[in-house]
């Protein structure tokens, strides 16, 4: 198995798959692509995936493109590694909330966008602050339903579509408490970035 990915400091789509297959301890190939090298980049992304985009999981002769398609494949490759929750329900929710940051949240993505190891001051738009009052209270909705420590329990798919998230409020300092947070949305994200999985990424970004 191999993953192509993009440079780990800024590409937030590939990170999320890393996340998830890296959890499931099953061995793999990781190929990097450094991203914003206009001469080379593109070149090299396509001699890996025909979409020309980062992510691509090459596995069984096939090129799976797109982060929550790979995580998809990579919950019924490894079952046992649970990366959706056992429940229905609960997992119709965890693929709810994990689609809707796969293609949600535009403002707050354009504006903050995933930078790791940098401090940033920034004022939020109106726009990119809406989107940071929905994210904690679809966190909090699922929290309040799971208990925690995760948005369903224990930590999966969901889990590593959001990490990209708690980057950019650690990077650009966002306080949760000015948009509706009691505490577990900033205790949630925090968690999030102390994960072992979070941390090999980091260190190599």
């Amino acid at each position: 198995m191999e993953l192509v990915i993009g440079t780990k400091r800024w590409s937030t789509w590939s990170m999320r798959p890393w996340l998830a297959l890296k959890r499931t301890g099953a061995p793999f190939v990781e190929t990097l692509v450094q991203l914003r090298e206009v001469e080379t980049s593109t070149v090299e992304i396509r001699r890996h995936s025909p979409s020309g985009l980062v992510p691509a999981l090459k596995d069984a002769g096939v090129v799976i493109g797109d982060s929550l398609a790979i995580c998809e494949y990579l919950a019924e490759r490894f079952p046992e590694a649970g990366l959706w929750p056992a429940d229905p329900v609960d997992r119709a929710l965890a693929r709810a909330a994990a689609a809707e940051m796969h293609s949600g949240f535009g403002a707050l993505r354009r504006e903050c966008p995933m930078d790791l190891g940098q401090r940033i001051e920034l004022t939020l738009s109106e726009d990119a602050e809406k989107d940071v009052r929905r994210i904690v209270a679809l966190w909090l909705e699922l929290l309040d339903r799971s208990g925690g420590p995760f948005l369903l329990g224990g930590w999966g798919n969901v889990d590593a579509f959001f990490t990209p998230v708690a980057t950019r409020f650690e990077t650009y300092g966002v306080d949760l408490k000015n948009y509706g947070d009691d505490g577990r949305g900033e205790a949630y994200w925090k968690g999030l970035l102390q994960k072992p999985e979070y941390l090999a990424w980091l260190a190599e970004a």
